[in-house]
């Protein structure tokens, strides 16, 4: 049974690396866990013409059977109708091109911060 306050912490420290990442890769940190009703985009960050809507996954002990099963088709649709919303509500994006990522925190087997660009896009099966 997982502790939901380690998870949390895990979560965020997790988080806290991937803005780390996408500060040094020049991106503007726009938003961190931005949340509607019916879902949550954890970071979303801006560079030049490019918006980007980050999924961050903290997985010390998974593989990429998890992270498929953590990024599957409904995460992914509610992940793009929270991003249809924030893009609704901030018309200053409407111009940017959008890009879904993942970042994926502590996988074995990968760096410890391993970007996934273009993770998934609106086009799901």
């Amino acid at each position: 049974m997982k502790n939901s306050s380690n998870t949390k912490i895990l979560g965020s420290a997790g988080e806290d690396l991937a803005a780390k990442m996408y500060s040094d890769k020049g991106f503007e940190i726009v938003a961190r866990n931005y949340r509607i009703r019916s879902g949550e985009i954890d970071i979303i960050a801006e560079k030049d013409d490019l918006l980007v809507f980050s999924e961050v996954k903290a997985l010390p002990g998974g593989d990429a059977d998890v992270l498929a099963s953590e990024l599957g088709p409904r995460k992914q649709r509610k992940i793009v109708e929270t991003a249809k919303y924030f893009l609704k509500n901030h018309r200053q994006y409407s111009n940017k091109i959008i890009r879904f990522d993942a970042v994926v925190v502590g996988l074995p087997g990968f760096e410890s911060v391993h970007l996934i660009e273009n993770a998934f896009s609106e086009n799901w099966t």
